[in-house]
């Protein structure tokens, strides 16, 4: 399965008897209307607001769905007021959701499943249907994101849906194809502290596929504002116009965009020709571990691709973890696997394995592990060749100019080798409020000692040390830190995490833990069923 074997076996713990996880990627009901749960140890008064989650809820419609992105939106919202918290859950009622519905049956394709053809439909029309292009899906289920302080559900095709954070009622379906020329965009925006939104998004023309670096304005200019005012800052052209990128987010700077062109590979034809051939989205999707990965830097004022390029071996990466600048150099943190081969093994049928094929199943993935890459910014015709530019102290990551406009990295680990013996990180979190695109020493994370997060964890950068919250059968999604009213330190706040089980029924609770020690100050049992989730945000009412 795997073509970098040998850097893997450096790079995980083998594990036998991973437990069955099949009710977490398992179909659930909604809980529209708020209900109560129940405190064990204190939840601080001071938090006043609601973590707002997404993630897929329902995996059938008659036939079920093949992959773990398929999946109908959920959205849940623990709303915590005076150290109380409720819970209520609402299935998006996006296009998808509703003709998948009214028919019982899979209507519209989603990343790993072809939609069936109509049975109403005779054999002519049935073939014709075949040569129709997919109409992208607006099941937005991987994120809540805010744009001039509305807050959406995203994936990420061109459709958003604006929901109410209080109801979780979809209010709006946006297309942002309707405002600038791009046919979608990441569920990962980033924003600068006055509330600008930047974010990318491919764009498909005559010439072939492009990057697009997408800003959005901080200020509504009515009532009804969605996405006006949009803009495209600066387009790039693939390495291969027909073969371009998957890139699930990206990393920002202080000034500027770092665009990370990974070789996990979408090979338009095959997409364009999919239904046709009856293959889904994700047979279109392929890991070319012989092509390096390629660092682009956008200026965010100027809207120019820096003419240098920073490239690195093969590698894979779904989320960043901070970007800042210092000294001339520009720090770039992120998970990273040496394999892409991953986002093809989140079938369902591979999440509800048990006994030796789920072991041998997990010890075939590539881990995640967070990595530092050291890029040189002040690289002029001078620049001397073939030496490290990496002047930073205690940093072992190099940076070699090949010519003077291709400059070779390798990274340092942002861990110690016991992170391995807890499955390597993934969803990081950073105190983004105070410490995004600047010097940091925190983040945090899941540990993936199974198919799905097992584990908290906080790194400290400074040591390499980090604390676990870690319990069995008890399985964490990714942390959300919120900062502490008169906050002096980087971690004087919380960690929200939902805490799930396959082994007890509704048995799902809210954990609440002190960011500095990692202690856990309380949890809000809640009697209901939740699968696995990807996202979400912490919806402040102070």
């Amino acid at each position: 399965l795997s073509s970098s074997s040998a850097a893997q076996k450096t790079n995980f713990t083998k594990v036998h008897g991973l437990p069955d996880i099949t009710p977490l990627v398992s179909s659930v009901q909604e809980t529209p209307e708020p209900i109560p749960t129940t405190v064990k140890g204190t939840i601080p008064t001071w938090i006043h607001g609601s973590l707002l989650r997404n993630g897929p809820g329902k995996f059938e419609f008659g036939n079920h769905y093949n992959h773990w992105f398929d999946g109908m939106a959920l959205m849940h919202r623990f709303q915590i007021e005076d150290g109380q918290v409720t819970y209520r859950s609402r299935f998006l009622c996006s296009d998808s959701y509703t003709q998948n519905s009214e028919r019982n049956r899979i209507i519209v394709s989603e990343f790993g499943t072809l939609a069936l053809p109509d049975p109403c439909k005779n054999f002519f029309q049935r073939f014709l249907s075949r040569f129709e292009m997919p109409k992208p899906t607006d099941n937005a289920s991987v994120n809540f994101v805010k744009y001039k302080g509305d807050y959406y559900v995203s994936t990420e095709t061109n459709y958003m849906h604006r929901v109410d954070p209080d109801t979780l009622e979809s209010k709006q379906k946006v297309d942002w194809s309707k405002f600038i020329a791009v046919n979608g965009a990441t569920a990962h925006p980033h924003f600068d502290p006055d509330g600008t939104a930047y974010n990318m998004g491919n764009s498909y023309r005559n010439k072939g596929a492009f990057y697009n670096i997408i800003r959005v304005p901080p200020e509504r200019d009515g009532p009804e504002d969605t996405l006006e005012g949009a803009k495209i800052l600066c387009s790039i052209a693939p390495r291969d116009k027909s073969k371009p990128s998957y890139y699930h987010s990206f990393g920002m700077s202080e000034n500027y965009v770092v665009f990370i062109e990974q070789p996990i590979k979408m090979d338009l034809f095959k997409t364009v020709t999919g239904r046709l051939r009856g293959k889904s989205l994700n047979e279109g999707v392929h890991w070319d571990p012989n092509q390096e990965t390629i660092f682009h830097l956008i200026d965010k004022q100027t809207g120019k691709e820096m003419p240098v390029k920073y490239y690195t071996k093969a590698l894979s990466t779904f989320h960043q973890i901070n970007a800042f600048e210092q000294d001339g150099f520009l720090m770039l943190d992120m998970c990273c696997s040496d394999d892409g081969q991953s986002i093809n093994n989140f079938l369902i049928q591979n999440l509800r394995q048990s006994g030796e094929a789920l072991d041998e199943m997990y010890n075939t993935m590539s881990r995640p592990f967070p990595r530092r890459f050291v890029l040189p910014l002040n690289i002029t015709s001078e620049t001397l060749l073939e030496q490290n530019l990496n002047t930073r102290p205690d940093s072992t990551a190099t940076a070699v100019c090949r010519t003077k406009n291709q400059v070779f990295c390798t990274f340092e680990d942002l861990h110690g080798e016991d992170l391995k013996d807890y499955g390597g990180l993934e969803f990081p979190h950073i105190n983004y409020a105070r410490y995004n695109t600047k010097p940091y020493r925190y983040y945090y994370g899941c540990g993936f000692r199974h198919l799905v997060g097992d584990s908290l964890i906080k790194m400290d950068l400074e040591s390499k040390k980090f604390k676990v919250w870690r319990q069995p059968d008890l399985y964490p999604s990714e942390p959300v830190f919120i900062l502490s009213p008169n906050a002096v330190e980087e971690d004087d706040g919380v960690i929200l995490s939902v805490i799930i089980t396959p082994v007890k029924d509704k048995s799902t609770f809210l954990l609440v833990l002190d960011a500095k020690t990692f202690e856990e100050l309380g949890r809000a049992e809640v009697p209901v069923n939740i699968p696995y989730g990807f996202h979400g945000v912490f919806n402040s009412s102070a």
